[in-house]
């Protein structure tokens, strides 16, 4: 009886890493190709094209971003935002699309604040503070601007508030060119004019004339440390 043949180790190891690749490696996947379409194919055309790209979004968007990912003129783009933006403020609808901190995005018109905040908190409040607020409010006119100058303001430590206003994401430090160990200044983020329904800093309220002059603020300041 003849014994079976056995190809040695090493050889069936050199056929498998010298030979073709077999067909059912797997291979590693590469860029997912982008889907090609010609925009005015989709049932209302561009219009309805950037509808569809406004309600999956995370976050505001800019014009630019839209015009790029559907191939379309930048001018378009806003022509058509803001003919949706007017449209959406005049209807009787639950929505509206606004431009706030140079971007995009459709939000809940405030009249039915009542209505998603009972659905999506249960009813409870999760409101600021007037502390927070208060601190807020120094913080949107005088920044950046330091903790000791905001307490200085309110007349309060505010070491706290200030915590709970960047864990809301409102405030964030302001990177300033200094000197070393200089102390931390804050501003407020895109969120802030966003929940303030502002497009930029330059719409806030006419307020900051009731505000203590810097000076007096530096004075209080130097007067809370001595």
């Amino acid at each position: 009886m003849s014994e079976p043949h056995n190809e040695p180790q090493d050889e069936r190891q050199d056929e498998t890493h010298d030979g073709p690749e077999d067909e059912s490696t797997p291979v590693e996947d590469g860029p997912a190709e982008q889907v090609a379409f010609d925009i005015n194919d989709f049932p209302g055309g561009a219009r309805s094209a950037i509808e569809a790209v406004l309600m999956v979004i995370d976050e505001p968007v800019e014009e630019t971003v839209l015009a790029s990912a559907l191939e379309l003129p930048v001018e378009d783009v806003t022509t058509i935002l803001e003919e949706l933006a007017e449209e959406y403020a005049v209807s009787e609808r639950g929505f509206m699309l606004r431009r706030l901190g140079g971007r995009w995005r459709i939000y809940t018109k405030p009249a039915y604040a009542p209505v998603v905040e009972k659905f999506l908190m249960g009813g409870q409040q999760a409101r600021l503070t007037q502390a927070s607020l208060e601190t807020l409010a120094v913080i949107a006119y005088r920044q950046p601007i330091s903790r000791s100058r905001v307490s200085a303001v309110r007349g309060v430590n505010v070491d706290g508030v200030v915590r709970t206003l960047i864990s809301r994401g409102l405030i964030h430090e302001v990177v300033v060119d200094g000197e070393p160990g200089a102390a931390a200044l804050y501003g407020t983020t895109d969120l802030f004019l966003q929940r303030m329904g502002l497009d930029s800093l330059d719409d806030l309220p006419e307020l900051a004339p009731y505000l203590p002059p810097v000076d007096i603020i530096e004075e209080l300041a130097a007067e809370g440390h001595a």
